[in-house]
């Protein structure tokens, strides 16, 4: 029999919260964590806005000079996973550390080590020595794995996770995987993500995916919404620590929820749009409460991928149309995007978390910004004011560019 696994620690820096608490306050009050860029000079760009992570200092969970060789999508990790550790109680003298692993992702990795590197080589008369040794080991979308594991001694499976917006729910799905087949007993899993940089706003700006709402940015994220106009960028990381069951009983751990199954599938479609009436992302829902033994009628709500875009809205809200049939129209579905912007690679790990709180207080935080109707997006949507309601289930799914679709089955625990 595969073993279980239960979540027994989390952790967060959001553009709503650098904590937990914060995070989940702020969700349930429906806080837009969106606004003018300050990073850089946004004058030219078509897109003014997006969600930072406010009030940030890396020297709050590292030293100086750590900070000065990590990238932000490294720092952002690294913050994340100290609050995940601390939560769940881990006596790092008494696990086996060759048992305990790290499966972290991130979608694109140290984009603005790239860029700052970039003006260095080529402000500076093109001359290579501009350039510096840390480059390549702040730039790799892996190294966030490789820090952490660092920090906490952890030998066992350690790598990275790379599918666009579905990277850190592939990373819960393989460390769940690693935990069921016996090859770990205890894996810190998640995703990071730190490309509000020029280059990342102007490259979804050419292909026209974000928001252009600049004369009212805290409602530009509105999932579902007739009136949306793209998505809205944000950056931060989370952190899950999942544990075989067994282990966690042993030690006496806090479970917050059971991670009973999973779907991974591909639309083979096209590199952006998801495949007609969201076929791809319905087989991932489909497949994930199919491996946690359930039916359709056992899931309590779904926490979408929701990111505001026509496109992934409309086929998004078919393909649960499609395998929840009549149910569809009940089953309360919401999306966190809407007050904390998409996370690209931590999209999946954040929203796992507001899944998992969702289910350990009993409230659905709501779509905010939502006003006028979309005909073709007419499900039971948790809309502006949060939803109080007894939940056992929440299905989380993503969808990614390349026809990336992951969908994860939380529950109650339940020994």
């Amino acid at each position: 029999m595969k073993r279980r696994v239960v979540v027994t620690g989390i952790g967060v820096v959001s553009p709503v919260g650098l904590n937990v608490p914060d995070f989940w306050t702020n969700l349930i009050a429906g806080k837009s964590g969106v606004d003018n860029i300050t990073y850089f000079d946004t004058s030219n760009f078509d897109t003014k806005f997006a969600a930072e992570l406010k009030g940030f200092d890396p020297l709050n969970y590292m030293d100086r000079k750590l900070s000065q060789r990590v990238d932000p999508f490294t720092q952002y990790a690294l913050a994340s996973s100290q609050e995940a550790m601390k939560d769940s109680g881990l006596d790092l003298e008494k696990i086996d550390h060759e048992r305990a692993g790290v499966v972290f992702g991130s979608g694109i990795g140290g984009m603005w080590t790239y860029h700052n590197q970039q003006n260095n080589l080529y402000k500076r008369d093109g001359n290579p020595d501009r350039v510096s040794p840390f480059f390549i080991p702040m730039l790799i979308a892996d190294i966030a794995a490789g820090r952490i594991s660092m920090a906490y001694g952890l030998k066992g499976p350690n790598y990275a996770t790379i599918s666009a917006c579905t990277t850190s729910a592939h990373s819960i799905a393989d460390s769940v995987m690693l935990i069921e087949r016996g090859d770990a007993d205890i894996m810190v899993t998640g995703g990071s993500e730190a490309v509000i940089c020029p280059m990342g706003v102007a490259g979804f700006n050419a292909m026209k995916a974000l928001s252009t709402r600049n004369d009212d940015p805290q409602k530009a994220s509105r999932p579902f919404e007739k009136n949306r106009d793209g998505f809205v960028m944000g950056e931060g990381g989370a952190t899950l620590i999942l544990e075989d069951l067994e282990h966690a009983k042993a030690r006496g751990a806090n479970i917050y929820a059971e991670i009973t199954g999973f779907g991974l599938t591909a639309d083979a479609f096209h590199i952006t749009e998801p495949a007609p009436e969201g076929e791809g992302i319905g087989r991932a829902i489909r497949l994930a409460i199919q491996n946690s033994g359930m039916t359709v009628n056992e899931i309590d709500v779904i926490n979408a991928h929701g990111t505001s875009t026509y496109y992934n809205d409309k086929n998004e809200s078919l393909a649960i149309k499609n395998i929840f049939g009549e149910k569809a129209f009940d089953v309360p579905v919401h999306s966190v995007k809407s007050m904390i912007g998409h996370l690209l690679g931590a999209a999946g790990a954040i929203e796992a978390i507001a899944a998992i709180l969702t289910i350990r207080d009993g409230i659905i935080p709501p779509t905010i910004n939502y006003e006028e109707k979309d005909p073709e997006c007419d499900l039971n949507y948790v809309v502006n004011t949060a939803m109080k309601k007894d939940v056992k289930t929440v299905l989380s799914e993503n969808s990614g560019f390349g026809g990336h679709n992951t969908a994860i089955v939380f529950k109650k625990f339940e020994d």
